[in-house]
């Protein structure tokens, strides 16, 4: 490497690593060593990042009537991140799933239960709201109605619950838009339920060009084939000391 490239790679280290090409792998007749600097665009700036919580509701507890098995030891670890969020007073946005009594806004695959009378994330129900360790002091509980009607309820400093009617958080909602208004560029999801909501949240900000951070051990239902797959599509996936490390330090 020369002298020129050597300080051009000093003052952008932060952005780009450098990756050697194996001569002997190189297709071409003429084999050479070339290195090419990558810009990192997959790493998230958590100085401009949100926190999300996805589905991290009562009902979902141990011994809950839509009960998530992990999730209430998630719990713990996700209420570190909002400390963290709160303290640089970054954005929070926690969003729920709530079902009219009647079915009528339910996914189909469980439209049928709701209909015949299961009490699952039920609009008024305590089983609804979000799990009580989470809340900001003095929040309020869900503004159902507004929340139903799309829009946006603050409990908190920076901190906000959304509705969402299907799993992915930004599918029929405003949640780009409230992330545009703060200058988002990077997300960290946590929550309940990976196979559904979390990860079907985190393909969505993906293909919207957010660089996206998981918190491997604030979510439940993460699986081994969802880890390789994540990574796969350049997802960091971080334990909660290294995000709290992470946003503490920006």
């Amino acid at each position: 490497m020369t002298q020129m490239a050597k300080s051009h790679q000093s003052e952008v280290y932060a952005r780009v690593r450098v990756v050697q090409v194996n001569p002997k792998k190189q297709a071409a007749p003429y084999a050479f060593e070339a290195k090419t600097l990558m810009i990192d665009y997959t790493t998230p700036d958590f100085e401009t990042s949100a926190l999300i919580t996805i589905d991290t509701q009562r009902d979902t507890l141990d011994g809950q009537p839509l009960e998530i098995p992990g999730t209430s030891a998630a719990v713990p670890n996700i209420v570190s991140l909002l400390e963290a969020y709160r303290a640089r007073r970054l954005p929070i946005v926690h969003v729920v799933r709530i079902y009219r009594n009647d079915g009528s806004n339910v996914d189909l695959c469980r439209r049928s239960a709701v209909e015949e009378g299961a009490q699952i994330l039920a609009e008024g129900s305590l089983g609804c709201e979000l799990v009580e360790d989470i809340l900001p002091a003095g929040a309020k509980l869900l503004d159902v109605d507004g929340l139903l009607a799309g829009q946006l309820q603050t409990i908190g400093e920076n901190e906000v619950v959304l509705y969402k009617p299907r799993w992915g958080a930004f599918y029929g909602t405003s949640l780009q838009a409230h992330l545009d208004r703060h200058n988002v560029t990077s997300l960290v999801f946590s929550g309940c339920n990976y196979p559904n909501c979390p990860r079907t949240s985190i393909y969505q900000a993906s293909e919207r060009d957010y660089r996206v951070a998981l918190a491997d051990d604030a979510i439940s239902g993460l699986y081994a084939q969802g880890v390789a797959e994540l990574k796969g599509i350049g997802i960091q996936l971080m334990s909660t000391v290294q995000i709290v490390r992470a946003v503490l330090d920006a």
